[in-house]
This record gives C-alpha cells, sequence and structure tokens, in this order.
C-alpha cells in the first residue's frame, strides 16, 4: 500500500493559522501586545532575500511585526555585533535572527552567540542547544527545522517511545539536533555520518528515518523497512528539460521507491521546508508572550534584618546589611537589560524609555509623606517613608518604591548628617547614598557653574568689542561660509528677527542681536559648591588685571539650590528638561527685557552636561525593597520634592494592566506639610498631570510637645523631663499644629493618614490622644509605628492603613487657579495655608508683580520662601500662630523651573559649618569601610 504523503504544506499552514488565532485572541485581550521579529541580512545574495520574504510574508500574516536590518556585505565583524547588541536591547524585538551564510570574513559562531539567547529564535545559541541536550533542562528555543520535523512526526499519529530512529547526518543545523529531540521523545536513535559503515543495514532496521546529508536520492526505497515514517530534509536541484526553469528538486531519499515501502514519507518539494518557517513563527510568538509575561512579573525578595536592642548607629546597621546586586533587583522589577545602567553592584540608574514601554499601564497607588512643622527634635519623614515602603513590600506582599531626594554634602558634613532615613529603615549603602551616589549633584554644579562663566565672559566681550567684531566672533566664516547656530535661530526669533543668514542682519539687527546688554545688578545667578561654605557666600569676581577692571560682587549657594536642580526636578523628559534649561532668566536686559540662558547660547551645553542626570538612581532598603533615588532641590526657595521623572517611572513599574494587582509609591515631601506637601500638589502635580492617592504627615510625641510650649532643647544638655515622660497637656496643645496641617492636606480632596513616629518613652495614652485628636481634624486614621526599631514590621499597622486610605474616593483639586494675578495666589497660599490675616508687598515686591506680568510670567505657580520652622515668617512661632500678615520683601522668578518664589524674610541659600560638624567622625576603618557617617 503506498505511504501517505507528509503534506508539509498542509501541517506549516494549520501551525501557522493557529499562532495567528492565538496572537489575535492575547492582542484582543492586551493591546499592547506586539509580536516583532527583527532579521539581520548582511549583503544581498538571492537565495537569502527569498528566504527572507518567505519569513516576512508569514510574519505579517501571523500578526508578528517584521523588521529587516540590511547591512553591506563589507560591513565588519565588529559593526555587526554591535547591530546585533543594539537588536538585544530593544524592548519592543522578541526574536533575532542573522540570516546565513555570512561572508567569509565573519566569524558565524561568533555572531551567533552575539545573539541574546532569550530571543534566539533560530534556537541555535550555545544555551539553547545546550539545554536541548540535558535531560534536566528545558531550552527556551528548539531549531525551527528540527523542531518542525519532531511536529511532522507527531502529526503521522507515530508513537516515537520505544521506536527505532535513524539520522543520517550530523549538521548542527538539522541533524545532531533531531537526533537528541528523538532521544527526547524516548527514541532509540543511530547518528550516521560518513564514516558510519554499513548505512544501508542500519537504516533497515529503522522505524523512522530522517535524512539531512544533501546527496540525490542516497537512500534507496529498498533500504526502507516496511511501515517506516520517512523524512527528507534534502533539496537537490538535478538538469529536467521538462522544467520551466530546466530543473527540478529531488530529496536525499528516492522517493517513488521509498513510498512504497514506507508507512508515510514528506515529499520535496513541500515536506520539510514550509516547517521551517512555520516553526519560526512559533517561536517569535512563544518568545514575545515570555517577554510579555516576563514584563508583568515583579517578584520582589525581602531582604531579612537582624533585629537588636539596643538599636546600633545607623551606619553599623547598614554596613551589617548585603545589600541584592542591583541587577538582581531590577530583573526582580521587570526591567530588561537595555533599561538600565549599572553604576557598580549596587546602584543603577534606570532609563527613560521605560516609559514609553510601560505607557500602556495603569499608574500604581501615590502617596506623598510629609510632616508636622519641623523642630530640631526631628519628626522622621525619610525614616518613615522607608519604613512604610519596607512595610508594604517585605511584609504585606505589595510591589511598593520609596522616591527620595538625593542628600546634599553639605548637611551630610555639616550639621544634620546623612538622610538615608535612620534605625532599621535606610536605604543602603548608605554612605554611597550620602556621598557622590551617580554625580548628579556633580552634574547640577558643572551646568550651573559653566552658566556663571558664561554670564561674566559675555559681558567681558560686549564691554570690550564693537557690534561688528563682537557679531563676527559670534557667526565667524568657516571655509568661507556663515551661519547662526540653531541656539541663536532661537534668539533671533524671540527678537522678531525672521532672516536665517548673517549676512541678511541690517547694522540695528546686528547690534540688537549680538549684544545683551545684562544689568549687572540683575544678576541672580551665582556659583554653587555642595558644600557648606559660609565665606563663599559673598565674593568679589573681576580682579585679575586681565577683566580691565570689570569687578563685580555675587557669590555662591549651595548646589541643591541652584535653579538647574529645580529643573531636573521638574523636567517630564529630555526634551522638556531642554526647554527648561534654555528658559532660565540669569538677569535683566538695561531696558528690562530679560535675558536667559539660550541668549547666552548655553542652553544645550547645559542640557548635555544633565543628559545622565535625568536617569533617576535605583537603589533599596535595608529589606531590599526599590528606591528611587533622583534630584534634591531646596524646600523653602524651591518645591522641595524629588524628581517628576523618578515618580513617574516608579508608577509605571508598579502599575496595573488586566490581573495586576496596583503597587504603592510612595514620595517624600521636604520640610512640614505647608512648605513640600502644599509645593507637591500646586507645582509638582500641575506639571506632572500625577494625581495622588494619599497623604502621609509624620508627627512625633515629642516634637508636638515643642509646639505645645514644652520647654526649649539645649544643645549639649539632657531633654527636659517633658519630653521623656508623659504629659498630655504639653501634648495636646502641639496637636494643634497637626490637626491644621491635616486640615491643610484635606482641602485638596484626598485621603490623610498620620503616622505617629514612636519613640519607646511615649505612652500608650499619648498615642491615644493624638489619634483622637487627628481623627477629630479629619483625618482618616492615625496609627503609631516603630519602624525605627523594627524596620517594616514595625510599619505594618501603618501599610495597611495607606492600602485601605488609597482605595477611598478622592476629588483633587488644586488651591489656586494659575490665571489668578500673582498677589491674589500668594495670598490664599498665607490665608488658606499658614492661616495669616493677609500679606504686605513691599514696593520692590509689587514692582516684580509689576514686571513679571507683562514679561508673561504671572500664570507661573507660587513657590514660597519661607522659615519651615513656623506656618508663619516667624520662624519663633510655634505650633499654630493667628493674628499675622506675611510680609513679601521679594519675588523672584525660576522661569525654566517654571515657578515664582516670594521671598519671605531673609532666605540662607548657602549654609555655614557648625563649631563641630559631622565630619570630624567620617573616616575609614582599617578595612576600608565608612564609619561615623550618620
Amino acid at each position: 500500500m503506498p505511504a501517505t504523503v507528509i503534506d508539509g504544506k498542509a501541517v506549516a499552514q494549520s501551525v501557522r493559522s493557529d499562532v495567528k488565532t492565538k496572537i489575535a485572541e492575547t492582542k484582543a485581550k492586551y493591546p499592547h501586545f506586539k509580536p516583532h521579529l527583527a532579521i539581520v541580512q548582511v549583503g544581498g545574495r538571492d537565495d537569502s532575500s527569498v528566504y527572507i520574504r518567505m519569513k516576512e510574508r508569514a510574519a505579517k500574516e501571523a500578526g508578528i511585526d517584521f523588521t529587516l536590518q540590511k547591512l553591506p556585505e563589507t560591513v565588519s565583524q565588529a559593526e555587526l555585533l554591535e547591530k546585533v547588541r543594539v537588536l538585544n536591547d530593544d524592548y519592543r524585538i522578541h526574536g533575532i535572527l542573522v540570516q546565513m551564510p555570512l561572508p567569509s570574513h565573519i566569524d558565524e559562531t561568533s555572531v551567533v552567540e552575539a545573539i541574546d539567547y532569550q530571543k534566539d529564535v533560530d534556537g541555535f545559541h550555545t544555551i539553547n542547544i545546550g539545554n536541548m541536550a540535558k535531560k534536566s533542562a528545558e531550552p527556551l528555543f528548539l531549531p525551527c527545522t528540527p523542531k518542525g520535523i519532531i511536529t511532522l512526526l507527531r502529526s503521522t499519529g507515530i508513537e516515537l517511545g520505544g521506536k527505532r530512529a535513524v539520522v543520517l547526518g550530523r549538521s548542527d543545523i538539522v541533524g545532531a539536533p533531531v537526533a537528541t529531540l528523538l532521544t527526547a521523545e524516548n527514541a532509540t536513535v543511530t547518528l550516521c555520518h560518513s564514516k558510519t559503515q554499513d548505512v544501508e543495514s542500519i537504516v533497515r532496521e529503522a522505524d523512522i528515518v530522517v535524512v539531512a546529508i544533501g546527496k540525490t536520492e542516497f537512500v534507496k526505497g529498498n533500504w526502507i523497512k516496511p511501515g517506516a515514517v520517512v523524512i527528507d530534509v534534502g533539496t537537490n536541484g538535478v538538469p529536467d528539460s521538462t522544467k520551466k526553469s530546466g530543473m527540478r528538486w529531488v530529496g536525499d531519499v528516492e522517493y517513488s521507491k521509498a513510498a512504497e515501502k514506507a508507512s508515510a514519507i514528506t515529499p520535496v518539494p513541500g515536506g520539510v521546508g514550509p516547517m521551517t518557517v512555520a516553526m519560526l513563527m512559533e517561536n517569535t510568538f512563544a518568545s514575545a508572550k515570555r517577554w510579555f509575561e516576563l514584563s508583568r512579573e515583579r517578584k520582589i525578595s525581602p531582604l531579612s534584618l537582624e533585629l537588636k536592642t539596643p538599636v546600633p548607629k545607623d551606619i553599623e546597621i547598614a554596613m551589617q546589611q548585603t545589600p541584592k546586586h542591583m541587577e538582581v533587583l531590577c530583573r526582580e522589577l521587570g526591567l530588561s537589560p537595555g533599561e538600565y545602567e549599572l553604576y557598580g553592584a549596587t546602584k543603577a540608574k534606570i532609563g527613560l524609555d521605560v516609559l514609553k514601554r510601560l505607557e500602556h499601564r495603569k499608574d500604581g497607588r501615590y502617596i506623598v509623606v510629609t510632616g508636622i512643622t519641623p523642630t530640631p527634635l526631628g519628626e522622621g519623614k525619610s525614616t518613615t517613608t522607608i519604613g512604610l515602603v519596607q512595610a508594604l513590600g517585605a511584609h504585606l506582599n505589595k510591589v511598593a518604591f520609596a522616591c527620595v531626594r538625593q542628600p546634599s554634602q553639605g548637611p551630610t558634613f555639616g550639621i544634620k548628617g546623612g538622610a538615608a532615613g535612620g534605625g532599621y529603615s535606610q536605604v543602603i549603602p548608605m554612605d554611597e547614598f550620602n556621598l557622590h551616589l551617580t554625580g548628579d549633584i556633580h552634574a547640577v554644579t558643572a551646568a550651573n557653574n559653566l552658566l556663571a562663566a558664561a554670564i561674566d565672559a559675555r559681558m567681558f566681550h560686549e564691554n570690550t568689542q564693537t557690534n561688528k567684531a563682537l557679531f563676527n566672533r559670534l557667526c565667524p566664516a568657516q571655509k568661507g561660509v556663515r551661519k547662526f547656530a540653531p541656539v541663536m535661530l532661537k534668539r533671533l526669533q524671540k527678537l522678531g528677527i525672521n532672516k536665517t543668514q548673517p549676512e541678511e542682519l541690517t547694522e540695528e539687527e546686528v547690534a540688537h542681536f549680538a549684544r545683551l546688554d545684562i544689568d549687572p545688578e540683575t544678576i541672580t545667578w551665582q556659583r554653587v559648591v555642595d558644600i557648606n561654605d559660609r565665606f563663599l557666600r559673598k565674593i568679589t569676581v573681576g580682579q585679575n588685571p586681565t577683566e580691565k577692571g570689570q569687578e563685580r560682587t555675587t557669590g555662591y549657594d549651595i548646589a541643591v539650590a541652584s535653579e538647574v536642580m529645580a529643573v531636573l526636578a521638574l523636567a517630564t523628559d529630555l526634551k522638556d528638561m531642554r526647554q527648561r534649561l534654555g528658559n532660565m532668566v540669569i538677569a535683566s536686559s538695561k531696558s528690562g527685557e530679560p535675558i536667559t540662558a539660550d541668549d547666552i547660547g548655553i542652553g544645550g551645553a547645559l542640557t548635555v552636561l544633565m543628559k545622565d542626570a535625568i536617569k533617576p538612581n535605583l537603589m533599596q532598603t535595608l529589606e531590599g525593597t526599590p528606591v528611587l533615588v533622583h534630584a534634591g532641590p531646596f524646600a523653602n526657595i524651591a518645591h522641595g520634592n524629588s524628581s517628576i521623572l523618578a515618580d513617574k517611572i516608579a508608577l509605571k513599574l508598579a502599575g496595573t494592566e488586566p490581573e495586576m494587582e496596583p503597587g504603592y509609591v510612595v514620595t517624600e515631601a521636604g520640610f512640614g506639610a505647608d512648605m513640600g506637601m502644599e509645593k507637591f500638589f500646586d507645582i509638582k502635580c500641575r506639571v506632572s498631570g500625577l494625581v495622588p492617592d494619599a497623604v502621609v504627615i509624620v508627627a512625633t510625641v515629642r516634637a508636638l510637645k515643642m509646639h505645645g510650649g514644652a520647654p526649649d532643647v539645649v544643645a549639649g544638655k539632657p531633654l527636659p523631663d517633658a519630653y521623656t515622660e508623659e504629659n498630655l497637656e504639653f501634648l495636646e496643645k502641639g496637636c494643634a499644629n497637626l490637626s491644621k496641617h491635616i486640615e491643610n492636606a484635606k482641602k485638596f480632596g484626598i485621603s490623610v493618614i498620620v503616622a505617629i513616629n514612636r519613640f519607646t518613652s511615649d505612652t500608650d495614652a499619648e498615642m491615644e490622644l493624638i489619634r483622637k485628636l487627628s481623627l477629630a481634624a479629619g483625618a482618616d486614621d492615625a496609627v503609631a509605628c516603630d519602624h525605627w526599631a523594627r524596620g517594616g514590621l514595625g510599619a505594618v499597622d501603618l501599610g495597611k492603613a495607606v492600602v485601605t486610605a488609597c482605595e477611598k474616593d478622592k476629588e483633587f483639586k488644586f488651591l489656586y487657579d494659575l490665571d489668578q494675578p500673582i498677589e491674589k495666589k500668594i495670598e490664599t497660599i498665607c490665608k488658606e495655608i499658614y492661616g495669616a490675616d493677609g500679606v504686605e508687598l513691599s514696593d520692590l515686591a509689587k514692582s516684580k508683580i509689576e514686571t513679571y506680568t507683562k514679561q508673561g510670567f504671572g500664570s507661573l505657580p507660587i513657590c514660597m520662601a519661607k522659615t519651615q520652622y513656623s506656618f508663619s515668617h516667624d520662624g519663633a512661632l510655634k505650633g499654630v500662630p493667628t493674628g499675622f500678615t506675611v510680609p513679601i520683601r521679594d519675588i523672584r522668578a525660576s522661569v525654566g523651573a517654571g515657578f515664582l518664589y516670594p521671598l519671605v524674610g531673609s532666605m540662607q541659600t548657602m549654609p555655614g559649618l557648625p563649631t563641630r560638624p559631622c565630619f570630624f567622625d567620617v573616616d575609614l576603618d582599617d578595612e576600608g569601610k565608612v564609619v561615623g557617617l550618620f
């Protein structure tokens, strides 16, 4: 009885149809699911092009995106490997293959091994081949042709287990892997090759024959055991005058004779060939599905804590914990290798492309941590932020991120110490966190000081050159051609000069373009350094004879007070940062026009210096949960929050898709709720478009007692008894400060939780009093926590309260409308948030309002620059002062950052070192470890 023809075309079409159906079903449920195959072709071989077109048609038919990268025959191996690397790192690509054969000057093995084995849909990477050969392992992909052969065998209904199988040919592409796969199917396999003796007798005993040797009709029909299944992989051209092409295709088996004895046989063509492409589609779909599932996995393995009593110093706790390698944490978060850059083993930067990949996700829950009005006793906002995230992530099985500011080296070596949290709720490694980290503050310093140097240089050159000479140097001829730099065209447009060639400008236009005419008295831009140095608060520059008498008085700020830092924190992407840096106003011209960084021509250079700093830094807590550390703007002259980009990336990584539980992002706002929280809502949330779910207000019994009139604390002396013993009278009076912050937070329409950062001396009665008064003031809950002593375990109740609060309905609203007059916006903040009777504007402030309104800055939000130590303008007034008027002595513009900041009293932007700075305690031990840092 003649053999059944194994119709490879039909089987392949069935496989392809199944892949198409599964892709369509997955896309219907997850519209962002887009399988993508990329093929690299070197040179233009006709046969390779034919094969590629077949794969492209099959991919498009199945619903798989297809990319072809064509490279010239002369491409170097290094260039080809770089192309492969780029495809490896592209999250949109799920399958990669380099079309073989390659030119002789390229090592094919090196190219195959360069492909990420997780995208090796051809199945030839050593890892996939090796796992295929191991009984205890499973490869991600099987080679397409061998996989297709096994599929064809199964289509015949033959039971492979226990059968005798013979494979002729031991190539890496077909023979050897087919033998391995048949062995895995429990067949007894003989692999024959050119050195095998008496092949005929071996074939005669076979129940399954697979031939892939490339020799025309090598296996004769009378060799075939009656009832055997024959798979002919060969494709050999023989002359045939009856064919239009003059050629017909035959296999490695004498088909007509073999078909008389076999039970099933593949034809040539139409047998194995179509299966290769079908299996490629199946592998690509499997890869896309695997990457899709990986992107949804967020399995963060907590680190255990060894809690000790009494609690050791912060640095000792930090040094005792072994952090996860950052690569491990990145994988746990679902980041692909191309989305992060390692800075050693414990720090990384996250690329902004992750926002594009996850744009389909709904954001996770968004919580801002703030505090009562600060006191010298401290409230523990950073410690609570970290403890809450440890509770959510390590104990409540939630995906949870902390987003905190990068600390300045000023307080680290000055009076405050580090800012990594404290006790068993810290960011680690805390020494790296508190010092250079990844160099973002250094980048801010470089950008700020480059602009400062450019301002003085521009004034010097304008004061020493004619208009024509100045213009000729700004637009020099290169090879006889003069042209404007792109940033110059922006200035021309600002001036209303609609010309693009330097030769077209009139003398008047040349003067207007080239001469910024900066008024030195209006320069607001100072140099910065990231240390406390009181002697730089006011300096004189230009004293050298080479400056030709152009002296002026200026000064230094601490680096985190730079507007560049505020821009970094409020930028929404690289393009937005470029725009903001260019828009920074550094002075006015003598005619009163604002002079920007782009007028000086430096916006692009500043962006280049900041191009890496814009990527948020990833670290971890003591319990191995993720922390994004990014930006560190002042909370008085600026908005005092970590970056929008860090929050956005965290919210997407903690975000939801169908069948995914939302994660939590806890971001910290600087100083008390009247400062950092109000600015978080009215500035940061306006720019970001993000809507928060809850506020956590941190308080301590001791700080509340100070607001209630408890005795002053004197440095170096023991705390008065009122702070270490139960005193409900001071506490109740002080809770008025907490109540006012709660009322303020509720004005924005979201849930409020009070976190009582508990000390060992605090009593249950004190806890209950704070809870009662908090609920009376409108808080949704008030929870005591001791995360400083117990890590995340001590904040579990707080975590549960936050989860509950985030599920409540919210009606988020801003405090004021941007289109209100500047004075009205200032007054609204002072009355509604501070409890003032009103504001009193100085003549200078009134003049500035008039100027900024005329210059088009009137619709910017307000960033109040006042003391953090009181609701009022007087830091000595604790509790909830009343009956005061806020004096506004000046108003300044951070146009690049995007806000106006009224000055209430004198703001110190360069701290000084105390008599006994923290640096006395900082050193390295004999093993090179940092000691004494906080």
